[in-house]
């Protein structure tokens, strides 16, 4: 057992500041678990949200030195001794209370997406599907909606556009819907006009942070970012546009 200092932030939309807290840890400790030491021992009344303690829920998401994480998969032992380790709500969402923020907004943005129009069945009845096509939309269905990557996104963190954006978590709900190759619907215009794909700048930070290891910018994002160019932007099919439209 050895003594640990954390710094975490207690307060509500109203304000508030760093506490700190000095508490016996032991070998194979989370940050989570240090949160609840504190809350069984020092602050009765600290709010934090968490359900799984696995990695699993997502619900357990926070800043940890300035960088978002879930706490149930943060190990003490990652951070030297005798470090302080700061804890505090994500950034980019309105606080409730303490370590919980307000994260509806992502819920609202959900609703907007279309669901999956798929083809008619085969004639005996099946769907069939390549497995490659399988495992691209597979990738995008590990998200577990810890919303990490929407917090580091630039665009809603630093450039508040929530109005005009939708996200990393949900640009790959998009493209998990546009490379399904049963779905028949067609997403294009609202990605490029609705969504904000046009936005997104491509520092991968939300890829560094997916406790997933979904390759978010790279598998998701690029592309659908490229079908937006390509039917849009493409000076051949602009062309081919106009002497169609002609």
């Amino acid at each position: 057992m050895s003594k640990r200092t954390f710094r975490v932030w207690r307060g509500d939309k109203n304000g508030g500041e760093f506490k700190e807290y000095t508490i016996e840890t032991g070998p194979g400790m989370m940050v989570l678990d240090a949160v609840h030491q504190i809350q069984a021992k020092e602050a009765n009344d600290l709010a934090v949200r968490w359900n799984c303690k696995a990695g699993k829920c997502g619900s357990c998401s926070c800043e940890i030195n300035g960088k978002p994480k879930l706490s149930c998969m943060t190990r003490l032992n990652s951070y030297p001794e005798g470090e302080t380790i700061t804890i505090q709500p994500l950034k980019t969402f309105p606080i409730v209370k303490d370590l919980v923020t307000d994260v509806s907004w992502n819920y609202e943005q959900n609703k907007r997406i279309r669901p999956l129009k798929p083809r008619p069945r085969e004639a005996d009845g099946t769907h069939r599907m390549q497995q490659e096509d399988v495992d691209r939309v597979q990738e995008f269905r590990k998200c577990i909606e810890c919303y990490l990557c929407q917090t580091v996104c630039h665009v809603l963190r630093d450039q508040d556009r929530k109005d005009a954006f939708v996200g990393p978590r949900f640009m790959i709900r998009l493209a998990q819907l546009e490379m399904n190759p049963l779905d028949t619907d067609d997403r294009i215009p609202e990605i490029k006009d609705e969504y904000g794909s046009g936005l997104c700048n491509i520092t991968r930070c939300c890829t560094e942070v997916c406790p997933e290891h979904i390759a978010i910018t790279d598998n998701g994002i690029i592309p659908l970012k490229e079908r937006v160019v390509d039917r849009y932007y493409d000076p051949v099919m602009m062309i081919w546009r106009k002497i169609a439209g002609g």
